[in-house]
């Protein structure tokens, strides 16, 4: 399929196909607007079946950080990139520097960050050859210690306010206590969600794929580890999806009995339509990346220097869009994910 006819391209501003055959990089680096800033997205490594699938995750995931930023009220656009490959068995010093030089010959437009399948070390080593680089450098905590410059921490903060606007919103709840949660991945988002929903109180199944990574944090956290096809049937308030995409679809809507979804993932809904067959069900829907925007607002405050207490302020207003989102959705009759759509492309329009 052209590149322009593609149902995901949506007027990109840059998509670029990378190459390096010493070290074996094939990689898509996809710009989608720069309006409000210059685009700013995380390196996700995947062994994708095909190119085009490829392809279509990088569109997909650069124009939800355009969305993302927007309504997150960062001046930042939107950019993704995207590693072919198996993050465990073929990822090198070598890939990981020519990557930083494709990333570098872009000139500022576009900005890399961690992502599924590339973490702080990998960016570091991508910085020895391009200074667009971010989540790296070690940021204070609360406690008045530091950490990495990892953001999966402040995505699942992030996550874990909105979900707590979503059960207040549909459930008319205003604490977690013995609330049931089904989380859907475990890794270092989902990981860090079960625990703030742990010690909120709530009663958690888990379930990855990789089965002792769901173990692990069942016995940390007091949850009930549950297989990945399992996590779909559970009668539980939350529903809460933190792998990779698409996790809302034809077959796994009709087994959800949850009022509320509200998780980590990007591009959850499989099809913008899958929006309309939530609200149907009654399922009130958290548009992912207003929820999980936490990790981007932490990357953009190391840039603009990195105050722990602004961070989290920030962070929790997550909790105020969402809610505006709901009321508007409510107020309209629409799904939540076409009124997200459209309060981000009234931000960029107004700054374009």
């Amino acid at each position: 399929m052209p590149l322009f006819d593609h149902p995901d391209f949506d007027d990109h501003e840059q998509v670029v196909f990378c190459s390096d055959a010493a070290s074996g990089l094939r990689a898509i680096i996809a710009v989608h607007d720069t309006a409000l800033g210059p685009a700013l997205g995380g390196c996700r490594m995947w062994p994708y079946a095909s190119d085009e699938e490829a392809l279509r995750d990088a569109l997909r995931l650069s124009r939800g950080m355009t969305y993302k930023s927007a309504l997150a009220g960062l001046p930042l656009g939107g950019g993704k990139s995207v590693i072919i490959g198996n993050p465990r068995t073929d990822k090198s010093e070598a890939l990981l520097r020519a990557m930083g030089r494709h990333v570098e010959r872009l000139g500022g437009r576009y900005i890399v960050a961690e992502d599924s399948g590339t973490g702080v070390p990998d960016i570091k080593t991508m910085a020895q050859e391009t200074t667009h680089v971010s989540g790296v450098v070690e940021k204070a905590t609360a406690s008045g210690g530091t950490r990495s410059g990892d953001p999966s921490p402040s995505t699942a903060y992030g996550v874990f306010v909105g979900l707590r606007a979503a059960v207040l919103h549909r459930l008319d709840r205003t604490d977690l206590e013995g609330l049931t949660v089904a989380i859907q991945g475990v890794g270092s988002v989902g990981g860090h969600l079960a625990r703030y929903l742990a010690e909120a109180g709530a009663q958690l199944w888990v379930a990855d794929i990789d089965e002792a990574q769901a173990r692990r944090v069942a016995d940390r956290v007091g949850a009930t580890p549950v297989s990945a096809d399992a996590i779909f049937d559970l009668e539980v308030d939350v529903f809460a999806p933190c792998a990779l995409g698409a996790v809302l679809n034809d077959g796994t809507i009709p087994r959800l009995t949850c009022p509320v979804v509200a998780g980590a993932a990007n591009n959850q809904l499989a099809e913008a339509r899958h929006g309309q067959t939530l609200a149907d069900r009654g399922i009130l829907y958290a548009p992912d990346y207003v929820i999980n925007a936490g990790g981007v607002i932490d990357v953009y405050h190391e840039r603009a220097g990195y105050d722990h207490g602004r961070v989290m302020t920030h962070i929790e207003r997550i909790a105020d869009t969402l809610t505006e989102i709901f009321a508007r959705a409510d107020m309209e009759r629409k799904p939540t994910a076409a009124v997200a759509d459209r309060m981000a492309r009234q931000r960029v329009g107004r700054a374009r």
